[in-house]
């Protein structure tokens, strides 16, 4: 144990590596406080950036903050501390996702395998077209057992349920295509021409499978606007999911932790990721993704995976906007407790 509070560079820090994570849109629905004991902190959704007709229950939004999460406990064990982690604390008032109680010195440098703060500089989503080239097998190795160590199930697919995942996300694009509400919704997130600190910027968007072989999201509209460029995307991508047992608003806090862990790594790698999310947006589509061969599960995530040029990096909201002081009166301050199901140490999961 550390009596050492949290200096305001160590904030900042952190705060600054929280905020690198993906987010739908890359709309940032997230903010950061200090812990009234000034050894922890905490993170919160800002429901005022939710996208609520293409994430109407808050899924995608958890998910990002779950992300965040992660790259905070990346960054703390850069900073000496051992973090342990309470996901939804239900005495804390105001409510926060996520509380990180920094109080212990790291026992271990590097707790994740390899070294993953970097990636968290160098991760970036590629909508560009990947080499028709596998991920070696050890390298998917990887990737499992790294998601599973947060509880949740990385399923790589073969050729037959990648194709059925594939058809599906173009089934929900075509019918987000014809949306006109969501489609309205999407291009507020758009920052074609000025300068912005959040949403997508016109390099990010990449182009068109010239094949439509691959479901990549039209951002500008269908058909878009300006026009989109094509380029011939790989043969057969390789496509990934991410399962929970369970699909509460704690199965997408650690299915964001598991989706950034494994993405970091795979960036540690030199694999590129980009997600196929127009699937998760429709009820029906959603749950047809599930193998029916391997049990109960919800699909939080489909990732395409490879190696290929980097994506564009997205703007990032300032620290300054993202870090609040401590809210008066609030306590978000964590006690040790026994952890609650798999994934990383928790002192509670539950409302």
């Amino acid at each position: 144990m550390t009596n050492a509070s949290l200096n305001p560079a160590d904030l900042r820090y952190l705060a600054a590596a929280g905020g690198a994570a993906p987010s739908l849109h890359n709309s940032q629905p997230w903010f950061f406080r200090p812990t009234i004991d000034g050894r922890g902190i905490a993170v919160y959704t800002d429901r005022t950036r939710a996208v609520p007709l293409t994430d109407p229950d808050g899924r995608a939004m958890y998910i990002s903050v779950g992300a965040v999460v992660f790259n905070l406990r990346v960054a703390a064990v850069r900073l000496g501390r051992d973090p342990l982690l309470t996901l939804l604390p239900h005495d804390a008032d105001p409510l926060p996702a996520a509380v990180l109680d920094l109080s212990r010195f790291a026992q271990t440098s590097h707790p994740y395998g390899p070294d993953l703060y970097p990636a968290i500089a160098g991760r970036h989503s590629s909508r560009l077209p990947f080499a028709n080239r596998d991920v070696p097998e050890r390298i998917v190795g990887e990737l499992i057992a790294a998601a599973d160590a947060e509880g949740v199930v990385l399923a790589v697919l073969e050729e037959a349920d990648a194709r059925r995942v594939l058809n599906l996300t173009a089934e929900a694009e075509r019918r987000t295509a014809a949306d006109l509400a969501r489609q309205a919704e999407t291009r507020e997130w758009l920052r074609l021409e000025e300068p912005a600190a959040d949403g997508i910027p016109r390099e990010a968007l990449g182009p068109q499978d010239h094949d439509a072989r691959v479901p990549v999201r039209a951002f500008t509209g269908h058909p878009p606007t300006p026009p989109a460029s094509t380029q011939r995307f790989e043969a057969l991508p390789q496509v990934a999911t991410l399962t929970t047992h369970f699909d509460r608003p704690e199965d997408w806090l650690r299915a964001g932790q598991a989706m950034e862990r494994a993405w970091l790594l795979a960036t540690v790698h030199g694999l590129r990721v980009s997600v196929l999310h127009q699937a998760v947006e429709w009820p029906d589509t959603r749950a047809n993704l599930r193998d029916p061969q391997t049990g109960p599960g919800h699909v939080q995530m489909v990732l395409r995976m490879g190696y290929g040029p980097p994506g564009a990096p997205t703007p990032r909201r300032p620290v300054t906007e993202t870090l609040q002081p401590a809210a008066p009166g609030a306590d978000t301050t964590t006690t040790d407790g026994a952890g609650a199901g798999t994934g990383p140490p928790v002192a509670t999961t539950r409302r």
